[in-house]
Parts: C-alpha cells; sequence; structure tokens
C-alpha cells in the first residue's frame, strides 16, 4: 500500500511512501546476508562504467535463492521481509530438515503457507516451483529461467509476471511483461504467481535527499553543458540539440536507438517482438 505524509516540505507535498504493512519481521536473518561493497559505478579496472552512482545507506545483500533446487522438501514460510537491493519483497523459507533459504516472495503470500519445488508436476499454488512443461496455458508465473538449473532471470522485479502460452514439442511458449512472445526451453524451472509490491511502480520520491539515500548521485542534461563537454552543449539560452539526431556524451547514437545484436543466436527463439506501449 502506498501513503501519503503531512506537505510540511514542499519535497513531502510531492512524495508518497511504502506503508510496509505486509512486512513481518524487521532484522534479516544473520547467516543469509552479506555486506555490500561501494564500488561507485567501477569495474574492475577501476574505470566507471555506469555513470551518476555513489553514496547512499549502507546495506546489506540478502542471499535469493533463485535455483530452487531443494526439490520436494516442503518449506513453511516463517517471514515477510522488506529488501532494499529490490523492489520486490522478500519470503524466508524453513524447510523440513532444518536449512532456511530467502525467495522472492509471490502476491498474497502468507506466513505459515507452505511451499514445495519440484522436477515434477504439483499443485499450482502461489510460490511452489515447478518446470514449465506442467504448467497449464493462461497462469501466470515469475522467477523464470531462460536455461535449465541456471537460475531464474526473467520477471524478478516487483508486480512482474509471464504469462503461459503453451508447450508444443521441446519448447515453451510465453508472453513477457514488455508484450514479447518467446520460446524457452519446457524443462526451465519458474514460480506460480506474481511478484509481491506490484503498488512500488506508484511511489514518488519528492525530493533530491531521497534519490542520494539510494545512492544515485546528480544527472546533468547534455543542453545545461558546454560544447567541450557534451555534443548537445552550447548556445545562448535554452536550445534544441541542434543535431540529425541525439548523442551521448561520447558522440555515439542515443535515446531510442536500437543495441540489440542483430545476429545475436538467441533472436530465433523470439516470435514476436514487443510493441510500443500505447499513450
Amino acid at each position: 500500500m502506498i501513503k501519503k505524509v503531512k506537505p510540511t516540505t514542499p519535497g513531502r507535498r510531492q512524495a508518497s511512501f511504502e506503508d510496509f504493512s505486509d512486512i513481518t519481521r524487521k532484522k534479516p536473518e544473520k547467516r543469509l546476508i552479506v555486506i555490500q561493497k561501494k564500488r561507485g559505478g567501477r569495474n574492475a579496472q577501476g574505470k566507471i562504467t555506469v555513470r551518476h552512482r555513489g553514496g547512499g545507506a549502507k546495506r546489506y545483500i540478502r542471499m535469493i535463492d533463485f535455483k530452487r533446487d531443494k526439490f520436494n522438501i516442503p518449506a513453511k514460510v516463517a517471514s515477510i521481509e522488506y529488501d532494499p537491493n529490490r523492489g520486490a519483497r522478500i519470503a524466508l523459507l524453513n524447510y523440513a530438515d532444518g536449512e532456511k533459504r530467502y525467495i522472492i516472495a509471490p502476491t498474497d503470500l502468507k506466513v505459515g503457507e507452505e511451499v514445495i519445488s519440484s522436477q515434477k508436476q504439483i499443485e499450482i499454488k502461489n510460490g511452489n516451483a515447478m518446470p514449465i512443461q506442467y504448467i497449464p496455458a493462461g497462469v501466470r508465473v515469475y522467477n523464470v529461467e531462460l536455461e535449465p538449473g541456471k537460475g531464474a532471470l526473467i520477471a524478478r522485479g516487483a508486480g512482474n509476471a509471464v504469462y503461459v502460452m503453451g508447450v508444443e514439442g521441446k519448447f515453451a511458449q510465453i508472453k513477457m511483461p514488455s508484450r514479447e512472445i518467446r520460446l524457452i526451453k519446457k524443462e526451465c524451472l519458474c514460480t506460480i504467481g506474481q511478484v509481491s509490491n506490484s503498488d512500488k511502480k506508484l511511489i514518488k520520491l519528492g525530493s533530491a535527499g531521497r534519490k542520494r539515500h539510494l545512492g544515485i548521485r546528480p544527472t546533468v542534461r547534455g543542453t545545461a553543458m558546454n560544447p567541450v563537454d557534451h555534443p548537445h552543449g552550447g548556445g545562448e539560452g535554452k536550445q534544441s540539440i541542434g543535431l540529425k539526431h541525439p548523442k551521448t556524451k561520447w558522440g555515439k547514437p542515443a535515446l531510442g536507438v536500437k543495441t540489440r545484436n542483430k545476429k545475436k543466436h538467441s533472436s530465433k527463439m523470439i516470435i514476436k517482438r514487443r510493441g510500443k506501449k500505447k499513450r
């Protein structure tokens, strides 16, 4: 749920916040966390590969089980928790053999419920994981693998889900959140349901300070710079870009340019490309 607060400042007038009413435990499981190291957008060579990163609140990384490879052992949901590294909620599972693991929680998963992962056909129930070949057409799933055993890569963000269109031969057809229809191997594991906290997209930060707490530094527009600093820069007063097409800071085409490799090996798995969103 999203809540508004008293407009005591201009920032709080615009801002909206999560109410965290679905959270049942505040502190994470100690054995399942590691300290997040700050890199400020730099790679192993020390070069900035992602700009406008730095600072932010200290965080712990929760080790999420994306493989769900603990098969045929029932697990009870111990708690629903907040994860600062993602929009979705996470669920702590207590397995019957004593092991504990975190998974991304689906919508409407409650504490005390039992979930299970299997390589065979099991009950169609929120939080259960099984190969996509056993799931009927029209069912929503998330945490979908692209290669069997590799771990979930598709539909992991808050509110996301993939629709199973059907299974034929060695492959299953799925409809992505972007409306793209593609094939994946029918042995790929997926989890039943939709990712929790779909209201995440409705939150307005409202102030620059909240943006800095997230570790995001200010982004300066190219048109506000000098010509020496950006291809869009220069001119008296406000100017349009003044070029045939927009460019990045380094002179490469930007804003809407397709960057996918036309010869990419997985292109043959895409049946229908994603379309433009209607406004």
